[in-house]
């Protein structure tokens, strides 16, 4: 038991330390959803960073590394490391059906290989992949395993992940990497691999930031019903982090769609206000109408649906009252970065020693 303790710390620590905008989601959930999804997004997170960091044609190597963790996690034999020992309880503690990490590692083998994205459909299958398979991982964590809450799920995902291209075309573009899809670039008179090769803004490229920031905005709409159907507990965090990131868009929008010249960051401010919307929104949270899952995501829908259930039942009762406590300290954590931030703008305004900056993510 002390060594299962010490390995969610580790995937705690991780996730607190490298994936901020998911902590912050994270506080608003329930214990019993909370500590199992820390698991889920280190293994997540440690297989992306494996496979983007390698060079010179090494990332198909790691691909294959991940492959084979993956095989030990569900022949209940993990590697020797804190994360992937606390990912084989989680595997086996919610039954999650192996074709959901496979997605993702499929996705980080696009990644290496260098895959282009022609159409939106394309682009749309990428991020079913790298992100709509972790909401379907976390939608089974809530014991939400139907075929609508699944489907919604991966478009939260898929979401989320059409945002983080959005924002990040600058930076992916300088790492030699092109998210847009191609097509739309032609139709607007820019020559894809020209552009990549000389990455600038002008206002086609705006213009087609903004189609793929509509194209996210639907799904987030599509994702409503799925996290209004969850349980109560469970909607706090997961309405989180649907706003967290559609609000990246809206700052992407702001700088008239130019995330080529920099990297757009919610103010700490705005991300208080929208946890108390989070906290509003799972209280006054309706059904809506239903939708069929995105055609790419459809056979994760359906693995899910044929996996065979041999999870423990899984309880996510909490009180409201614990809700907002764990409110209470998202706003106390963000108090904190306030303040650290504050004190390193008077330090870069009257220079005492070398301030150490804080690091946006």
């Amino acid at each position: 038991m002390l060594a299962r303790a010490a390995d969610r710390t580790a995937c705690r620590s991780l996730i607190r330390n490298g994936s901020k905008s998911f902590y912050l989601a994270s506080l608003l959930l329930p214990a019993k959803v909370r500590e199992p999804s820390y698991a889920l997004y280190a293994f997540c997170r440690l297989a992306d960073d494996a496979v983007d960091e390698q060079a010179g044609g090494c990332g198909l190597a790691a691909v294959a590394r991940l492959r084979a963790r993956l095989d030990a996690v569900y022949d209940g034999r993990p590697e020797n490391v804190a994360v992937d020992r606390a990912f084989t309880e989680v595997v086996e503690r919610y039954a999650i059906p192996r074709v959901l990490p496979e997605a993702l590692i499929e996705g980080f083998a696009w990644d290496a290989e260098g895959r282009r994205y022609e159409t939106l459909s394309d682009l749309q299958a990428y991020g079913v992949r790298v992100a709509g398979s972790v909401g379907a991982m976390m939608a089974l964590l809530m014991g939400a395993r139907s075929p609508e809450a699944v489907s919604r799920a991966c478009d939260l995902g898929v979401a989320m992940q059409l945002t983080n291209i959005a924002r990040d075309v600058g930076e992916d573009a300088r790492a030699g990497r092109l998210y847009l899809p191609r097509i739309w670039l032609r139709e607007a008179g820019l020559d894809p691999d020209r552009w990549l090769a000389a990455p600038s803004f002008e206002t086609a490229l705006g213009e087609i930031v903004a189609r793929l920031l509509d194209a996210a905005e639907a799904l987030y709409l599509r994702a409503g019903p799925g996290i209004a159907g969850l349980p109560a507990a469970c909607r706090p965090g997961i309405y989180a982090a649907r706003y967290l990131y559609a609000e990246i868009g809206r700052e992407v929008a702001r700088r008239g769609h130019d995330s080529v010249s920099s990297r757009a960051v919610v103010a700490r401010s705005r991300q208080k206000a929208l946890l108390w919307r989070a906290l509003a929104s799972a209280v006054m949270s309706a059904r809506a109408e239903a939708h069929a899952p995105l055609a790419e995501a459809a056979y994760l829908v359906d693995a899910v649906s044929n996996a065979p259930l041999h999870c423990r039942t899984v309880g996510t009762g909490h009180s409201w009252w614990q809700v907002g406590a764990n409110i209470g300290v998202g706003l106390e954590i963000l108090a904190r970065l306030e303040k650290r931030e504050r004190a390193i703008q008077t330090d870069v305004a009257e220079p005492s020693g070398a301030p150490t900056p804080l690091r946006q993510s």
